[in-house]
């Protein structure tokens, strides 16, 4: 039992050293952060290594050296066995948190396409059909003018079909781009997260401070880091209440990082979320889809750091896209800067 304690003691300190060399915390606290499992599964293991203990010193005494690989090489066999299928349940959890992810995107992409229709709809009632019944009540009044030998009265009635014509034609027109439109519009990814901080920090009791360059950004990425940052600040806006907020959008070495940061209540990354919350898997995923990394620093009350960098090599590879097209600064997709030329800094704060 001394020996079981005393190998618990020593293996304890030697990891909380290692990891306060490498992440820089307090030994004691990286002690008190130590989880051992539950207490039946600790002592079985232990009770079971010290019988092993035993077993194999009276073998040794009995047949030698070679009791020695006798018994390791079935512990190492298994030893194997457990890692495999420890790894077998990590990539199990893994597959069910991204089923879930794929569900929540499945019913987010439901809910947008359930708008789009009712959308569509209200736009042929409210709209199109009026316009349409305008229209055929003025074909009637231009084909009596016809028959009466009201020239003048008919030209006049056919200029008002043809304007009615041009206001359908345009009605139809904006549906298509609202439609299809991003949320970047042609302006860029700074100007889109500049505007909705500012939208954002209208109604809400928070401190936004914000640096964010223009980076020329292909349109898929560019739409990810928004709805990365978006993700990000109404997570913090309804769980950590924060006072202060920093978004900073950087292009820098191989990389561009945008890095999000509160003052909040923070939380343990380490601790199961709640359940049919899945914001910070959705905005892991989306970095990783992207080809990009997602990182996440935060303690409670210490606030949280969300950093998420995409390669260069994504710029390098939207620019050779536009030379090969040979497309004009016109021609830009939303949320891209047309020259290689780096945008001044946009440096603000909203309260």
């Amino acid at each position: 039992m001394l020996a079981a304690i005393a190998d618990y003691s020593v293996n304890s300190s030697l990891i909380a050293l290692a990891v306060s060399i490498d992440v820089g915390m307090a030994p004691f606290r990286v002690v008190k952060e130590l989880r051992i499992g539950r207490l039946s599964e600790f002592v079985i293991s232990y009770l079971g290594l010290a019988s092993f203990g035993l077993f194999l010193a009276k073998f040794y005494e009995k047949l030698g050296f070679w009791s020695v690989p006798v018994f390791v090489l079935p512990l190492l066999l298994a030893r194997q066995m457990f890692f495999r299928s420890k790894a077998l349940e990590e990539a199990h959890k893994e597959l069910q948190d991204r089923e879930q992810v794929l569900r929540a995107l499945s019913n987010r992409m439901a809910e947008e396409r359930q708008d789009e229709r009712a959308q569509i709809a209200a736009f042929l009632h409210d709209d199109l059909a009026q316009l349409l019944f305008k229209l055929s009540l003025q074909v009637d009044i231009a084909r009596r003018h016809l028959a009466a030998g009201k020239v003048a009265e008919a030209e006049k009635t056919l200029e008002d079909i043809k304007e009615t014509k041009a206001k359908t034609s345009d009605r139809i027109r904006a549906l298509i781009r609202d439609l299809h439109r991003s949320p970047l519009g042609r302006a860029g990814l700074a100007e889109a997260l500049q505007s909705f901080i500012a939208e954002t920090g209208r109604d809400a009791e928070v401190i936004f401070r914000t640096d964010i360059d223009e980076v020329p950004l292909p349109p898929p990425i560019a739409l990810l880091l928004y709805h990365i940052a978006r993700e990000g600040v109404m997570n913090a806006l309804k769980h950590a209440n924060p006072s202060n907020v920093w978004l900073t959008v950087k292009q820098g070495g191989d990389a561009v990082e945008m890095v999000l940061r509160d003052d909040g209540g923070g939380f343990d990354p380490q601790a199961p979320g709640p359940e049919g919350h899945y914001g910070l898997t959705m905005m892991r995923e989306r970095a990783l889809v992207g080809g990009g990394t997602f990182g996440l620093v935060s303690a409670p009350g210490a606030g949280t750091t969300i950093t998420v960098r995409f390669p260069t090599s994504w710029l390098q590879e939207g620019e050779d896209d536009r030379g090969e097209a040979g497309g004009t600064p016109s021609d830009a997709s939303p949320g891209t800067t047309p020259d290689r030329v780096r945008q001044p800094r946009q440096e603000s704060v909203v309260a």
